[in-house]
């Protein structure tokens, strides 16, 4: 058989993603150099890169920027103390938080306003599970995988809702909602799917093609939560290997060695132009044969915030 490269379908940048970058340009577009970010925009270095050499600058907290700039807080969330402590600096906000990532914030105030504990499944340290948090804090109890399920102690197992970090495996996830229900029987679901539906739509795209791979490159940085667990996915559903690669740089050749369907793809942070480069050197190395397996047609955009639609005028 023909070497071959299975290209996943959907991959790349998903709306939230697409949103926040272009919120960044077009800040800068409105109120020239410099815009400051909270956090990277997004998780992926050559976004941010090129987004510096146009004028952003990227910074940790508020608290590093001038008072009265114009500061962009990134995809994944802030918590509401973060909008506080800008207020204070009289910094010009603009809120580029995925609308779905917003939507977890919305449920965990609920909960909260109900008196319920609310148990997040994420990773210790991801800034959306620092911003969920953020919103509930003497609510909200972390749960990092279904081995953290045994160690848990609630107030009242008899209030307790679930809520997730939206980019992790669908998989894992309901492993761990499995294991909560078993401790908590009265455990309650949110009111819809917290696992957004790109980092869903991208895990099913791996599987369809990681059974008939010999190896499964997927673009992304290592900092990116959902290309790591396209990864997983990869492994998890066939792929005899997979590896994580920012650019097609950290490719090692090595890694071709007996194989004949090389399956690509990328995390949700990631431009095309990243994915392009990486099949140009699978051609050059005899995978010039490249199938496009698609698994769902995605065509959801979000409006951007509205201080940068058109017909807003510059502040």
């Amino acid at each position: 058989m023909d070497r071959r490269v299975l290209l996943a379908a959907p991959r790349g940048y998903c709306a939230g993603v697409d949103r926040a970058v272009q919120t960044v340009e077009r800040a800068l577009e409105k109120y020239g150099e410099p815009v400051y970010v909270r956090k990277q925009i997004v998780h992926n270095s050559h976004v941010v890169s090129r987004l510096e050499a146009r004028g952003a600058i990227f910074v940790e907290e508020t608290e590093e920027v001038p008072e009265g700039a114009v500061v962009v807080f990134s995809a994944h969330g802030v918590a509401p103390a973060v909008h506080e402590e800008a207020a204070k600096r009289s910094l010009h906000t603009i809120d580029a938080t995925c609308p779905l990532v917003t939507k977890v914030h919305a449920e965990a105030r609920r909960f909260a306003r109900e008196d319920v504990d609310i148990l997040l499944i994420g990773h210790e340290g991801h800034e959306e599970v620092i911003g969920t948090t953020g919103e509930a804090p003497d609510r909200v109890h972390l749960v990092d995988g279904p081995e953290s399920v045994a160690s848990l102690e609630v107030r009242d197992p008899a209030k307790l809702a679930w809520l997730s970090q939206t980019t992790l495996s669908v998989d894992e996830t309901q492993e761990t909602v499995a294991a909560l229900r078993e401790k908590f029987p009265l455990l309650m679901d949110p009111p819809s799917d917290d696992i957004c539906y790109a980092t869903q739509n991208r895990q099913v795209a791996v599987k369809q093609i990681a059974a008939e791979s010999d190896l499964v490159l997927v673009v992304g940085s290592t900092n990116s939560s959902n290309s790591v667990r396209l990864v997983e996915v990869a492994l998890g559903n066939g792929a005899r290997a997979a590896y994580l690669v920012d650019d097609v740089s950290h490719i090692d050749e090595a890694w071709l060695v007996g194989a004949k369907t090389v399956g690509v793809t990328s995390g949700a942070s990631v431009p095309e132009s990243l994915v392009a480069e990486v099949l140009a050197w699978l051609a050059d190395r005899g995978f010039g044969a490249v199938e496009e397996v698609t698994s769902v047609v995605e065509t959801l955009t979000f409006a951007l915030p509205h201080e940068l639609r058109r017909d807003r005028p510059a502040v």
